[in-house]
């Protein structure tokens, strides 16, 4: 049995401005299977005797050239801005829709979650359609019947289970559609970005249960603009932009060429004088994030320190000025501010010159995700912004699993924006048990 899950030769898909395209009956593919010889046929003959005539029409090629393969066992994360062709290349994995050009190999059962209650009925219920779902995906009654209370657990919809879906939220909705297309065991898991529609407890229970497929041996495609969770499920991406294939490898690799590309930010940033954010007292010149060595990087491993410079040319005497950066997750969360706390110019004022004052993390403090900094430089005494330029540069941090981060032998989920090591210190009582010990009886020896 081969060992790839999905290859996908010179994909191509085309689209006519303003068409719907229509969904066919089991009546429809057949008759299309039979009359598919005769309208190639047809089609080549036109195409010879009057060219394109597609062209007559305006189109957009959502996806161009893509290829690509997957391996069983593999997460992939399929990212990119809104419009890059994400959501049409898994309709396509999922065989809702065919493409214009290339060739698309499967092998295994495919279970896919594209939109909110995709193959659900708004009249049954919520028990009439897991079970109408399940049979889409190719399951047996038995193995539904198997995993039902399963899946209704995990969806926590038990009270409205008899209900019509119709009257459900969305929330309910696409907890009830998650936990069928996850808990009925497909070879491969396709999922876009519906986990957005639900709460932030149930997107925790989605990504703990993909992050379980994952580990049993299954093959999951995961489009997300969550990127925490796709760092932390993806070992690999696939960066999507205007339809084609821009990278394909390691996920913080192709992460940073999404941040490069996507974002327009990066970790090191210069300005021309005559382009300077500031004033007449001060002006930004360059930021970097950099290593301890110095050099310049856009990735860092959760153990190393993070220094971020701030470049800038202080125009006029007799300002007493104050260098600080802001930190901001993916989520636009402000984590920290820090302010320039150098003792020499802390009461004095900066004399004409260029500085480059430096903040730096310590490693082991951030957790892993990616980050952009805000850099601002203000005057003391009344507070003043002589600059203030958002997003300036940008970095991301990833942890490891080899056992010598606050994570540990852990390769699950650790939520928090911060992940220091803490000291820690044990005592015990070798002696002690109920009957002959108070609970603070320990004897005072530390245990590593």
């Amino acid at each position: 049995m081969t060992d790839v899950a999905i290859r996908c030769e010179r994909l191509a898909k085309r689209y006519e401005i303003g068409e719907r395209e229509a969904y066919k009956t089991i009546r429809d593919v057949i008759t299309d299977a039979v009359a598919a010889p005769f309208r190639r046929l047809r089609s080549a003959a036109q195409h010879s005797s009057h060219g394109n005539g597609s062209q007559d029409k305006p189109t957009i090629w959502a996806l161009k050239d893509v290829s690509f393969q997957i391996k069983r066992g593999e997460v992939v994360g399929i990212i990119g801005r809104n419009g890059a062709g994400k959501s049409t290349l898994l309709k396509i994995l999922s065989r809702i829709t065919e493409p214009t050009e290339g060739r698309v190999d499967i092998w295994g059962r495919v279970g896919s979650l594209l939109e909110v209650g995709t193959g659900f009925h708004p009249e049954l219920t919520g028990r009439d359609n897991i079970f109408l779902n399940g049979a889409i995906l190719g399951m047996k009654k038995t193995e539904i019947a198997r995993k039902f209370d399963e899946i209704v657990a995990f969806a926590e919809v038990e009270k409205f289970i008899d209900t019509p879906v119709k009257r459900y939220s969305s929330g309910m909705y696409v907890r009830l559609a998650f936990a069928v297309a996850a808990h009925m065991q497909p070879g491969i898991l396709i999922v876009d970005e519906v986990l957005s529609v639900g709460d932030a407890q149930f997107q925790k229970k989605c990504i703990g249960q993909m992050d379980a497929v994952a580990r049993g041996g299954r093959t999951v495609l995961f489009v997300s603009h969550n990127v925490p969770a796709v760092t932390r499920l993806c070992s690999r991406c696939i960066l999507l932009q205007a339809g084609t294939v821009l990278k394909d490898g390691m996920t913080h690799e192709v992460m940073n060429a999404y941040l490069r590309t996507e974002l327009a930010t990066s970790a090191a940033r210069e300005w021309a004088i005559s382009e300077s954010p500031g004033d007449e007292v001060v002006k930004l010149r360059a930021v970097r994030v950099c290593k301890i060595d110095g050099t310049v990087s856009e990735t860092f491993d959760i153990r190393q320190p993070i220094g971020i410079d701030v470049v800038f040319d202080v125009l006029e005497d007799g300002y007493i000025l104050a260098p600080n950066i802001h930190l901001f997750d993916d989520e636009g969360t402000n984590l920290f501010i820090s302010i320039d706390q150098d003792s020499d110019w802390r009461r004095s004022p900066r004399p004409p010159g260029r500085y480059c004052s430096t903040a730096w993390i310590p490693g082991n403090f951030m957790a892993e995700g990616f980050f952009t900094v805000r850099v601002a430089v203000t005057t003391f005494s009344n507070m003043t912004v002589h600059f203030d330029e958002p997003d300036a540069v940008a970095f991301q941090v990833i942890d490891s699993t080899d056992g010598d981060s606050a994570r540990g032998d852990y390769a699950g989920h650790l939520p928090g924006v911060v992940r220091p090591i803490l000291n820690w210190t044990t005592t015990y009582a070798p002696e002690a048990n109920e009957a002959s010990a108070q609970p603070w009886d320990t004897k005072t020896v530390h245990v590593p």
